[in-house]
């Protein structure tokens, strides 16, 4: 893996574990973020953030786009791909001594299916051996805390608008391993 992220990394229906599995559909894989997709990432992450982001007083049509494409790295970044088609993303960058979660974005209609959690299992096992503690912000009030905090991310710090979250590396012959 280049840098600790998952970019290059690919995960097709053959080579996804009954754990990781996803039902619907053909399955899904992630392939390498290319600067062609940043538009498409960033009204994705328009659709998706807008409630929380408005919720918050925060919402900025402008602003919500240009962070993205401001932050946008094609070296970190997995493009999320299911029925054949770019679905989401994610990024993982390296950062101090662990990996830093961020732009991890799945269209609403994909949400709730089990697609979220069979990535965030990917991205989590390829930083369990490394031994990488896994950080990530998510907003405040936001359902995608619940998908964090299974995956066993517990916060470490909050503020008014942001929650600071942190995993540990999971062992194999750590117990919450099979969880």
């Amino acid at each position: 893996m280049d840098g600790g992220g998952v970019a290059g990394a690919t995960r097709s229906t053959a080579e996804t574990s009954a754990r990781d599995a996803y039902v619907p559909g053909l399955g899904w894989e992630l392939r390498p973020a290319a600067d062609t997709d940043i538009e498409v990432i960033a009204e994705l992450r328009a659709d998706v953030m807008r409630p929380d982001l408005e919720r918050l007083g925060r919402y900025d049509e402008h602003r919500v786009r240009q962070r993205l494409r401001d932050s946008f790295s094609t070296r970190y970044t997995s493009v999320i791909m299911a029925d054949r088609a770019l679905v989401g993303c994610v990024t993982v960058r390296p950062r101090g001594d662990g990996l830093w979660l961020e732009h991890f974005y799945l269209a609403p209609r994909h949400q709730g299916r089990g697609l979220g959690s069979a990535v965030l299992r990917a991205v989590l096992g390829r930083a369990d051996v490394q031994g990488m503690t896994v950080g990530l912000n998510v907003l405040q009030g936001s359902p995608a805390r619940r998908l964090y905090e299974r995956h066993g991310f517990v916060v470490e710090s909050q503020d008014p608008v942001d929650v600071f979250m942190v995993r540990p590396p999971v062992t194999s012959s750590d117990p919450a391993a099979d969880a």
